[in-house]
């Protein structure tokens, strides 16, 4: 995989980064690579929905996939390639007691030897990158020479790691705790990078700031960001120039916005409602005069039936330095 496709990433995160969140993301970011929310092999092959529809604006982007059976793995990617995504990332990383449930997310940490089959089985349909997002550890199973052995066991297959500088309890705390409890430790991603320097390696957690972003790529390859890119999107604006060294200026958030009307003119005609694009913008003047307001009236009157680019236009009043 190319490591500057990698050199910023926004995080895979379930019921945030849908097909109208990396839209908006790509408005604001050129070169950042787009991660889907995790879907699952059962939701693709069986579900009703078209659980791969993305829009050819959010390019470049990345499906990543949970499960732990090779065919169906294999299957689901196939079909990713023929759909046009960019990459595949296989979650081994989730917590969550439903993920488990299923064998897969960060329980695989403990079976590397099927998270190899996987790949393999992945890399054998695809021409496209297939890439591993993972945990420092699990449980008690967190020392370095157990992330050593896991990174052995699977970089035949592929060579690029996203690892989230925090192990995962897999009982006893919930998927958020899992975001905050177990402590962050960027120093060993770091080793990974220097012991492994073959690899492409990206690092994930905690981080808030572009300063931070810096840092980090003094070390690793590349940096995934995930609440904060959400929550603070304004962040992503600046990715393209402080990151990428793009001779761009950085977009205003207002003109994001109205940028953002022709795709929300096209989806409200198909039925989308106007709260579930722009609940994604909501972080994004946090910080200017008349936040709080934009938020307030956004969240109070885009859910309304027949909401439209009026209710947004009104809410940029409280932002825009026409007023």
């Amino acid at each position: 995989m190319n490591s500057t496709l990698n050199k910023f990433s926004v995080a895979p995160m379930l019921d945030w980064t849908d097909r109208h969140c990396r839209y908006f993301h790509r408005l604001l970011s050129q070169q950042a690579l787009l991660y889907t929310e995790m879907v699952t092999t059962g939701a693709i092959l069986y579900g009703k929905g078209d659980y791969l529809a993305f829009n050819e604006q959010e390019h470049p982007v990345c499906l990543q996939l949970g499960g732990s059976d090779p065919v169906a793995l294999a299957k689901c990617a196939k079909l990713a390639m023929q759909r046009g995504y960019d990459e595949i990332n296989l979650n081994v990383g989730c917590p969550s007691d439903r993920v488990q449930n299923g064998m897969f997310g960060a329980c695989l940490m403990a079976n590397a030897e099927l998270v190899a089959r996987s790949i393999a089985a992945m890399r054998e349909v695809v021409d496209i990158p297939v890439t591993v997002k993972t945990r420092i550890g699990i449980d008690n199973e967190d020392s370095y020479e157990f992330l050593c052995q896991f990174i052995e066991t699977v970089l035949p297959y592929t060579q690029t790691f996203v690892i989230h500088a925090r192990k995962a309890w897999l009982s006893g705390l919930s998927p958020k705790e899992n975001r905050d409890i177990p402590p962050l430790d960027y120093p060993r991603v770091y080793q990974i990078k220097k012991d492994y320097p073959q690899l492409t390696v990206a690092i994930n957690g905690g981080i808030k700031t572009i300063e931070e972003i810096k840092t980090h790529l003094n070390y690793v390859d590349g940096v995934m960001v995930g609440r904060e890119a959400y929550q603070n999107p304004f962040l992503v604006t600046q990715i393209d120039q402080h990151i990428f060294g793009a001779n761009t200026s950085i977009i205003d958030p207002v003109a994001a916005i109205r940028q953002l009307y022709p795709y929300i003119e096209q989806e409200l005609t198909q039925g989308t409602q106007l709260n579930h694009i722009m609940r994604h913008t909501l972080g994004l003047f946090n910080g200017r005069k008349g936040a709080k307001q934009w938020r307030r009236y956004l969240s109070e009157n885009a859910h309304k039936p027949g909401a439209g680019i009026d209710v947004v236009e009104t809410a940029l009043h409280y932002v825009s330095r026409e007023n």
